[in-house]
């Protein structure tokens, strides 16, 4: 980067100092050793040639030895650079006269031109307002140069701040009328490289960068596109690294991936007295051929006459469009034996369940945190048969199976803003989501539901983290048993049965203290609160529930793994899940 001075004097030269000081200037080598023979004589009078009457006083109160005072090399040397840092100069140097008192010492500048304009060029992501802004000199005033410097370090220091570090000025020039020009290199994003993809497609992971080539590299943009790879889950491992590029000023950002395991297989079998032996085959893929899809599909059968079985299907396309649009289907047929209880979690009933249907969901992102959704579900619930000997606790054929069985088809809408730095172990940012559903259609379930849920992750120490979660949701209308919202359990209230409390109404509060043990292995310590009823707006003393308790999540090659034990007001109860909590 050059100096003002150094471009104002590459266009007035040696022009300018023959004719302003009427003889050549000397050389710093001859003014050195001239100036050795005057070591420790007074100094007579200080005099400035080529200076205003305001820039000779500035240029005297800038030095440090006067008349009457001892000269030094080192004084000299020390006064020559104040001179100069006051900003009027662009070059200037001493002469000395022998008298014989001591020596009479005669400093020659040239000052600075009076401004005229400033001009800033080349800039294309910072507005000609915010950088006009930052600057502090001022027109039709002799130019200050540590003021420019100042200013060409404010524009610089804009530049980093908003995430554009390769940024600089690359040349300053002044003309001999006072025209300033600053030039501005805001530095390339040349292409990318990636490294270490074997199965996963390469434009899966281009179109997560933030960035297209030949934009202006961005440090937070680079970040963020870092974050994104990651988080869709396909690799254990994700480098960014900057590699110089062809042009001057610009870069190759160069990414290095290690894949994981995703496809999974699984089979296996389990008896029950009332089904028999239950075989089950599941097979999925979030990463399908390499594309980036999500694929899955299971399939469970009893093994005698028992009438337990079914299959579940689901495909999700993350990319329909340009825009980032995502959709996902599902479909859905499964009957099996469903455990009813109370909200003291004592055992109601056990009865055959069957639900059919399926499910569209698209979504689009409306920013680069936040996504619109759209569900349609059309889902049937039937109550099949009671599995009990005799007919304790049998409703079927009641006014409660009349009440909650048959079709549900709904309309979801939900926003989502979701700045989490890892969506599957978080340790800053926050989730916040406002979802509302209106059920109708001709189905049978008439009903609206609205719930809002807040995530906050704040990091703690080196790598401990505070979890907390806030939900609050409220239903209106003929809302069927399976529609009610619950709470209990591994997803919300451990320490109590799954789904153990029921109602129109929900609240639900988390706080979370997570912490690493090993490497992969980290613990929590936990408190959970909340609970589900009817009607009212606000819950009643004997409506939440609390409960503390311990954690422990792995990270396996099939995925997060975690164990919980969760104590509430009726004893202690362990959850386990494949996939991390929240």
């Amino acid at each position: 980067m050059q100096k003002p001075a150094d471009a104002q004097a590459q266009n007035t030269a040696a022009d300018a100092r023959t004719q302003e000081w009427g003889k050549v200037r000397p050389q710093e080598k001859e003014i050195a050793e001239h100036m050795k023979s005057f070591e420790g004589q007074t100094i007579v009078d200080t005099a400035f040639e080529g200076t205003t009457k305001s820039t000779e006083a500035t240029a005297k109160a800038a030095i440090t030895m006067h008349t009457g005072d001892m000269f030094t090399v080192k004084g000299l040397n020390k006064d020559r650079d104040a001179i100069y840092n006051t900003g009027y100069f662009y070059d200037l140097y001493p002469t000395f006269e022998k008298v014989p008192e001591g020596v009479v010492i005669t400093y020659h500048v040239l000052e600075n031109p009076v401004l005229s304009s400033v001009k800033i060029v080349g800039n294309t992501v910072e507005s000609d307002e915010v950088l006009y802004g930052l600057l502090t000199v001022k027109q039709g005033e002799l130019l200050n140069s540590r003021t420019l410097q100042q200013n060409v370090q404010a524009i610089q220091d804009q530049y980093r701040k908003d995430g554009y570090i390769l940024a600089k000025i690359t040349d300053m020039n002044i003309d001999r009328n006072g025209n300033l020009v600053l030039k501005i290199n805001e530095g390339t994003l040349e292409s990318y490289k990636i490294k270490g993809n074997t199965k996963t497609k390469e434009r899966v992971i281009l179109r997560e960068m933030r960035q297209k080539p030949g934009e202006p590299f961005n440090s937070k943009q680079a970040r963020r596109s870092l974050q994104r790879v990651y988080n869709l889950g396909f690799f254990e491992d994700v480098n960014i690294k900057m590699n110089p590029g062809v042009e001057p000023n610009a870069v190759e950002v160069e990414l290095d991936v290690k894949e994981k395991r995703t496809g999974s297989f699984g089979i296996g079998a389990g008896y029950s007295s009332e089904d028999g032996v239950i075989g089950m085959i599941s097979i999925g893929d979030t990463n399908f051929r390499g594309t980036g899809d999500a694929v899955s599909l299971t399939f469970e059968k009893s093994g005698d006459d028992s009438d337990a079985h079914g299959y579940s299907f689901s495909y999700r396309k993350p990319w329909l469009d340009d825009k980032e649009t995502a959709g996902t289907f599902r479909i859905y047929n499964r009957t099996y034996e469903y455990d009813d209880y109370d909200v003291d979690g004592h055992h109601k009933e056990s009865y055959m369940r069957k639900y059919s249907g399926g499910e569209i969901t698209l979504s689009r992102p409306v920013s680069e945190y936040s996504t619109n959704y759209i569900t349609l579900r059309n889902r049937k619930d039937q109550y099949v048969k009671h599995t009990e000997d005799g007919n304790a606790g049998n409703r079927q054929g009641s006014q409660w199976e009349k009440d909650n069985f048959g079709t549900t088809r709904s309309i979801t809408l939900e926003h989502v803003t979701d700045t989490r730095d890892n969506i599957y172990n978080p340790t800053t940012g926050g989730r916040v989501s406002l979802t509302g559903e209106v059920a109708g259609l001709g189905a049978d379930f008439d009903f609206q539901k609205m719930t809002i849920e807040d995530q906050r992750y704040i990091k703690v120490g080196h790598a401990q983290v505070l979890a907390m979660r806030g939900q609050y949701g409220a239903g209106r209308g003929h809302i069927s048993e399976f529609n009610l919202y619950k709470v209990g359990g591994q997803s919300s209230l451990r320490g109590y049965r799954e789904d153990q409390f029921r109602g129109t109404r929900m609240a639900l509060a988390t706080l979370e203290y997570r912490f690493p043990i090993v490497s992969k292995v980290q613990g929590a310590l936990f408190t959970d609160w909340g609970g589900a009823w009817y009607n009212d707006w606000v819950p009643g003393a004997d409506d939440i529930q609390g409960s503390v308790g311990v954690g422990l999540s792995l990270n396996t090659p099939i995925g997060p793994l975690r164990l919980d034990y969760g104590r509430g007001k009726n004893g202690g109860r362990v959850h386990f899940t494949v996939g991390g909590t929240f």
